[in-house]
């Protein structure tokens, strides 16, 4: 590893771990009309609504003007990617396969060691997840529809699932193409019900297994299996994890104003809602016999008990219109988009948009990025990004050509981001304490200089057509780099602690009497590794 600016991390420690938080004062009261170009607010623009500032971006933004971006980003759900992006994820088969086609060609251990006896020579399951974690890169880096993938990142976070859970790892590119990305520009109730019913979800939270209490252990002692019912049934009994999780995480949030009794009466909802062949060709099921037909009273209100779907499909339209679910969309994309503390009144103005536009998330979106605290002087670079932020965010600001590979996937996971595979369902955290730690940030720096340095597989990077210096000093460098790849001129200290590195650097060259050229990959490397370059 190069030389490290000592007091490099500790700076970056303390800049990235607050800062104050945005208010309503001094700022435009909506998506107002601007003459001029303002190239900090497009920037500011650009590290919320993209994964950063790119040459092509600002380019579009000096000709939409910065509103008839944003709106041009929220009218183009689906618009066509470019032939090269195309062409890029066209290498990546596993995207458009189906969940029983993923199964049959990459399959479990046991299978493949069959097939290895057969003769057979099977694909190996890993590559699912470092193909849908390729894709997830090259979108984000590439993509013209930044705000699209921002909002993919944002709303699988929130209805997270792992691949480390057993036969998720063959649902989780479905759940992402089929029930996430096609609704984060629709209503807050169909990607509710697209989650619920996805295979991956009920899986994941083991609702799949949840049946009505008394059902005896084999369906065929009390009849004949269901149409198209595998003979694996799941075990009798109710599980609450499905239940629980849509209450807190996914709906009203912790202070919701629900109690146990509603957890274990949505429960009981959801009994029946199952996969058929969960291991080998995974599919939506209902289980009639599963389910439990009596009555039930969520959050107060009489849900009649139906030998159906329907108690479900209910508890899903009570929740997606109740004023605590309102209250909790809004604080997390506030959260996500402006501060780690959204400021109150903010959470209730956009709560207010989400009932009154029955949840029509456009709308929403809109409201959030309309208002005076998203645009407020202090609302700028003070949230940290998490790793999967950062290193796009690299990829963009150095206009690197990327085929991505393991080894850049394996850098997030270093950082603490593994894609697909977060530890618990509350997904990956928004805020900015759980990054800002030395062994976070060291990675980070790692990556970078590794990055410019070309050592980086599968990424190139030409520093020398980022920026053209005045003067092709260290100092000139500095400047011209930090202006590049910041968006601004770097600050007075990180501009320094550069300067300190690349003396201390010198003096160990001239002891050797090695020549002093400029370094410049180191300094593109520190740039991306100091505090500037960690907020957004």
């Amino acid at each position: 590893m190069r030389l490290l600016p000592v007091g490099f991390l500790a700076i970056a420690v303390l800049s990235c771990a607050g800062g104050p938080h945005p208010t309503a004062t001094a700022a435009p009261t909506a998506m107002a009309e601007r003459p001029a170009f303002d190239e900090a607010r497009a920037v500011h623009v650009l590290r919320r609504l993209a994964f950063g500032p790119s040459t092509q971006a600002l380019a579009d933004m000096r000709r939409l003007g910065v509103e008839g971006w944003m709106e041009s980003q929220l009218a183009r759900p689906g618009a066509p990617l470019p032939p090269a992006l195309e062409a890029k994820l066209q290498e990546l088969p596993t995207l458009t396969m189906s969940m029983a086609e993923l199964v049959r060609d990459y399959p479990p251990r046991k299978q493949r060691e069959q097939a290895l006896l057969d003769g057979r020579e099977p694909l190996r399951p890993a590559r699912i997840v470092m193909e849908q974690s390729a894709a997830k890169l090259l979108r984000a880096v590439e993509s013209p529809n930044q705000l699209e993938e921002v909002l993919v990142d944002f709303w699988f976070n929130h209805f997270n699932v792992s691949a480390d859970k057993g036969a998720v790892r063959w649902m989780v590119t479905s759940y992402e193409r089929d029930a996430i990305r096609p609704n984060v520009f629709g209503r807050f109730r169909e990607l509710l019900g697209a989650t619920a019913r996805h295979p991956a979800m009920l899986f994941y939270l083991d609702n799949w297994r949840s049946t009505r209490d008394g059902m005896p252990s084999r369906l065929e002692e009390t009849a004949q299996p269901e149409e198209d019912e595998e003979p694996e049934a799941p075990k009798p009994g109710l599980n609450e994890n499905y239940a629980r999780e849509l209450l807190e995480l996914h709906t009203l949030g912790v202070d919701g104003g629900y109690t146990q009794q509603d957890v274990r009466e949505v429960a009981r909802c959801f009994t029946g809602w199952s996969i058929r062949k969960p291991r080998k060709a995974p599919a939506f099921f209902f289980r009639r016999r599963a389910h439990d037909a009596e009555d039930k009273t969520v959050l107060g209100q009489r849900i009649p008990g139906q030998r159906s779907m329907a108690d479900g499909e209910q508890v899903l339209d009570l929740l997606a219109r109740h004023p605590s679910t309102a209250r909790h969309v809004a604080t997390r994309l506030a959260r996500r988009f402006v501060s780690d503390t959204p400021p109150p009144a903010l959470v209730e103005r956009v709560a207010k948009v989400f009932l009154d536009s029955e949840g029509d998330l456009p709308t929403v979106y809109r409201a959030l990025f309309q208002s005076p605290e998203f645009w407020a002087p202090e609302a700028r670079g003070t949230k940290v990004k998490t790793p999967f932020e950062f290193v796009v965010s690299a990829l963009r600001a150095t206009h690197a050509e990327l085929t991505v590979r393991p080894r850049l996937v394996q850098s997030l996971a270093k950082m603490g981001e593994p894609l697909f595979r977060a530890p618990a369902p509350t997904g990956f955290p928004e805020v900015a304490e759980p990054w800002v730690n030395s062994g976070s940030l060291v990675a980070r720096l790692n990556f970078s200089l590794e990055l410019v340095s070309g050592r980086m597989p599968g990424t190139q990077v030409a520093l020398k057509s980022l920026a053209t210096p005045a003067t092709p000093t260290e100092e000139g460098w500095v400047d011209a780099l930090g202006h590049a790849l910041l968006g601004a001129p770097p600050s007075d200290q990180t501009r320094a602690t550069i300067l300190e590195a690349l003396s201390k650097r010198a003096e160990a060259a001239s002891a050797v009497g090695e020549p002093r050229p400029v370094d410049v990959p180191l300094i593109a490397g520190l740039l991306l590794g100091s505090p500037e370059f960690q907020k957004q």
